[in-house]
């Protein structure tokens, strides 16, 4: 691990003008991704600003009838919380279907969504990696690619991201608070957090440089059945292949995203209209344009029918 300075923040605002003042500096709370990349020497920063202590860590009522996410809400907190399980099961589901217990206790919302990729050539140093480092290639293409995406791909990454928790937050569409190093904050719908690789893969959210993350928020309940699927190769602790984070209605319409198949969690809003033909249809709108390799085409018809599955757990349920 590289040698970095620290610092504790007092508010957000002041952890933002810190991160500014150190460029290339790093926000640390429960820490959960960002010191295993430190130890592997992925990220290199050389300076560190805690936000740990800040007050971020409540679940409030909005004024419209929706929930506030302190971004230092631990994920098992959030899954555990009451008003998430009974309005928002699917993002309950989604939290407890990722990681383990002991890290669930430890990560935080914000830092869940700013999680980085496991693609196993990211973590490999002595391989090219456009992410980690940018213009040097991509290992991945033309590599082993069973766990990558095959969703809004491009010539430079062809990576997924790992989580969870955003895939069913994507689905709830939610928003993203955030705050500058000057006190300004502004809300970032959730379907723009996460960019797609393009030529610029290293460039991951819509954040600037210094901007802190303070909460996230879910508007008011939609009701349905919630659920969440996943796919992985192991039962426990093991990222997902394919997910599949569904609300469905009463009259058969829904909602969809799906995990594991892009550099962000997937949701195509028209591809929602054929809810009520059922898996076959919805999955043709969602994954066109797939790009998949030989190693990894199978999480095109796997999303088919992951989500067929989710369906006939709606109708088990009824």
């Amino acid at each position: 691990m590289k040698p970095f300075s620290y610092e504790r923040a007092t508010t957000p605002a002041e952890a933002a003008a810190a991160a500014v003042r150190h460029p290339g500096a790093k926000f640390i709370a429960g820490g959960t991704n960002l010191l295993d990349l430190m130890k592997l020497e992925i990220e290199t920063p050389q300076h560190l600003v805690d936000v740990g202590t800040l007050k971020l860590d409540r679940i409030e009522k909005t004024a419209n009838g929706g929930l506030r996410i302190g971004a230092l809400v631990t994920n098992t907190d959030l899954a555990a919380d009451q008003r998430v399980r009974r309005d928002y099961g699917v993002l309950s589901r989604a939290i407890v279907a990722g990681a383990s217990g002991q890290l669930r206790n430890k990560a935080t919302t914000a830092g869940n969504l700013l999680q980085r990729t496991r693609c196993p050539y990211f973590y490999d140093t002595n391989q090219a990696c456009n992410k980690r480092k940018p213009g040097s290639g991509c290992a991945a293409i033309g590599g082993f690619s069973r766990q990558l995406a095959v969703m809004g791909v491009s010539d430079a990454c062809i990576a997924t991201y790992p989580g969870d928790m955003a895939v069913a937050m994507r689905v709830l569409d939610a928003s993203v608070e955030t705050v500058n190093s000057t006190g300004q904050s502004r809300v970032i719908p959730i379907a723009d957090f996460h960019r797609l690789p393009g030529n610029t893969p290293h460039i991951e959210t819509a954040l600037a440089p210094g901007e802190l993350i303070t909460a996230v928020t879910l508007p008011k309940p939609i009701g349905g059945t919630h659920i969440y699927r996943k796919v992985r190769d192991r039962a426990s602790y093991a990222f997902a292949l394919v997910s599949v984070a569904a609300v469905i209605q009463k009259d058969g319409s829904g909602r969809v995203a799906v995990g594991g198949v892009a550099h962000k969690p997937w949701r195509v809003e028209a591809a929602e209209a054929a809810m009520p033909q059922g898996s076959k249809a919805v999955a043709a709108r969602l994954m066109a344009g797939a790009q998949p390799t030989r190693d990894n085409q199978f999480k095109v018809p796997l999303v088919e029918r992951t989500l067929a599955a989710a369906l006939a757990e709606v109708r088990a349920t009824a």
